[in-house]
C-alpha cells in the first residue's frame, strides 16, 4: 500500500493552520474540479484532493495521521502497525469533506474509511441560529479503540486508559488533549465488543446532557495464544514417542494446568479441543475452547548417545518420509 503525504497534496507545510488548509484546498478545487477543470487528470486529482481535505480538516483525523506518518514520505511502500489507532479519541460530529460513496485510497480506507463512512455525526460545535437561543441538546457521542491483554478478558478488570483527542486552539493549530479514565472491563469481553461509559463523551449542548464514550475492545498479541471470537489456539508439542504412542501430557491453560490425552498416530495439522477453556461466556454466550494444534518436536543430537539413538532408528525403522514423491 502506498503512503499518501496529505500535506504535499494540498501543498502545505505540516504545521499549517486550518484556515491555511482550508485555502489551499478551495484554490486547487477550483483547478481541478471535473466540472470546470480541462486538466487530463482533473478527476483523480480531486479525489486526492478530497482525501487529503477529509484528514486535515478534521483535527482528530489529523492529529492520529501526524502521529502514524511522522518520517514517511509520500508513495514510499506502506503498511500501519496493528492497532495503530488504539487510545485515539473519535468524536461523532461529521470532519471533513465526504465520507460514505466517496472513491477514496487503499490507503484511507484502512486508516479512516469505517470511522468516516460508519458515522453521521451531528455537524460538529453548534451555533445559534438567529436570535432564538439553541435548546438543549445531548453531546457527540465519542468513539475509541483500545488495547488490552488477553487475562483482562479473561478474569475482568480495572485499568487506567490512557485517550489521546484533539481539536483547534485560538491560532487555527492542532493541539492534542490526553485523558486517563479508569474503566472496568467485564469479563468475557471479546474482540470488537464495546464498552460503552456513560456520560464521557461530548458536552452537551445547551445545558444537555453529555454524549457516551464507547471503547472498542482489542487485543494485544500474546505470546502462545491466538483468539479468535472466545475461541483460542495454542500449539502443543509433543516428542515424537509422544506423537507415534500416544501420552498424557500436562497443559497450561489460562487458568489452570490440566491433563490432556494425546491419541496415538500424530498427524500434521491435528487438533485437541479443550471444551470450555476458552475466553468464559457473558449472558447466553456459552464460554469459548481452546484448542491445541499438535507440533512435533525432535530432540537434538548434540550427545553422543543422542547420535547413537538416531542411528539406530535410521538402520531399524523401515521409514522413509519422502515414500511417494
Amino acid at each position: 500500500m502506498e503512503f499518501k503525504d496529505y500535506y504535499q497534496i494540498l501543498g502545505v507545510a505540516r504545521s499549517a493552520t486550518a484556515d491555511e488548509i482550508k485555502k489551499a484546498y478551495r484554490k486547487l478545487a477550483r483547478k481541478y474540479h471535473p466540472d470546470v477543470s480541462k486538466e487530463p487528470d482533473a478527476q483523480a486529482r480531486m479525489v486526492e484532493l478530497n482525501e487529503a481535505q477529509a484528514v486535515l480538516s478534521d483535527p482528530e483525523k489529523r492529529a492520529a495521521y501526524d502521529a502514524l506518518g511522522s518520517g514517511h514520505q509520500g508513495q514510499q511502500d506502506f503498511r500501519p502497525p496493528p492497532n495503530w489507532d488504539a487510545g485515539f479519541e473519535f468524536s461523532d460530529r461529521a470532519g471533513g469533506t465526504g465520507g460514505a460513496g466517496e472513491d477514496y485510497s487503499d490507503f484511507f480506507e484502512q486508516l479512516f474509511g469505517r470511522a468516516a463512512q460508519g458515522r453521521t455525526g451531528r455537524g460538529g460545535p453548534r451555533a445559534h441560529q438567529g436570535r432564538h437561543e439553541a435548546q438543549p441538546e445531548r453531546g457527540d457521542d465519542h468513539h475509541a479503540k483500545i488495547e488490552l491483554d488477553l487475562l483482562d478478558a479473561f478474569n475482568g478488570a480495572e485499568r487506567h486508559i490512557d485517550l489521546r483527542g484533539a481539536r483547534l486552539d485560538d491560532t487555527g493549530h492542532v493541539v492534542t488533549q490526553e485523558r486517563t479514565l479508569q474503566v472496568k472491563i467485564p469479563k468475557g469481553v471479546i474482540e470488537g465488543q464495546q464498552i460503552r461509559l456513560s456520560g464521557q463523551g461530548g458536552p452537551g449542548y445547551g445545558g444537555g446532557p453529555a454524549g457516551d464514550l464507547f471503547l472498542e475492545v482489542h487485543f494485544r498479541e500474546h505470546p502462545r495464544y491466538r483468539v479468535q471470537g472466545r475461541d483460542l489456539t495454542a500449539s502443543l508439542p509433543l516428542a515424537p514417542w509422544e506423537a507415534a504412542l500416544g501420552a498424557q501430557v500436562e497443559v497450561s491453560t489460562l487458568s489452570s494446568r490440566v491433563q490432556v490425552t494425546v491419541p496415538p498416530g500424530w498427524k500434521k495439522g491435528r487438533k485437541l479441543r479443550l471444551k470450555g477453556h476458552g475466553i468464559p461466556g457473558r449472558g447466553s454466550d456459552p464460554a469459548g475452547d481452546l484448542y491445541l494444534e499438535l507440533e512435533l518436536a525432535l530432540p537434538p543430537a548434540d550427545t553422543p548417545k543422542a547420535r547413537e539413538l538416531y542411528e539406530t532408528m535410521a538402520r531399524e525403522l523401515a521409514f522413509d518420509p519422502r515414500a511417494g514423491l
